[in-house]
């Protein structure tokens, strides 16, 4: 992960989980074979109008198909 010793110094607890969250689901796109920039960009268009009882629909797992992932293992 970039930046490790930077992000011991988020400014607070909030913006510490956020930058987790963040991190979270970039390597969770890219365990999948799906490229994290494209994922961001994708789910950030529609979060806003999704229902909240479908949310798992975005999750890059059920998205990967969509946003052509790569066949390869990511390490």
């Amino acid at each position: 992960m970039a930046g490790r010793k930077n992000d011991l110094f988020v400014g607070s607890d909030a913006r510490g989980e956020r930058a987790a969250a963040i991190y979270r689901l970039i390597d969770t796109a890219k365990l999948n074979g799906v490229d994290p920039e494209a994922y961001l960009a994708h789910v950030l268009t529609r979060i806003a109008d999704h229902p909240i009882r479908r949310v798992d629909e975005l999750l890059p797992r059920k998205r990967a198909d969509s946003l052509g992932a790569d066949t390869r293992r990511a390490a």
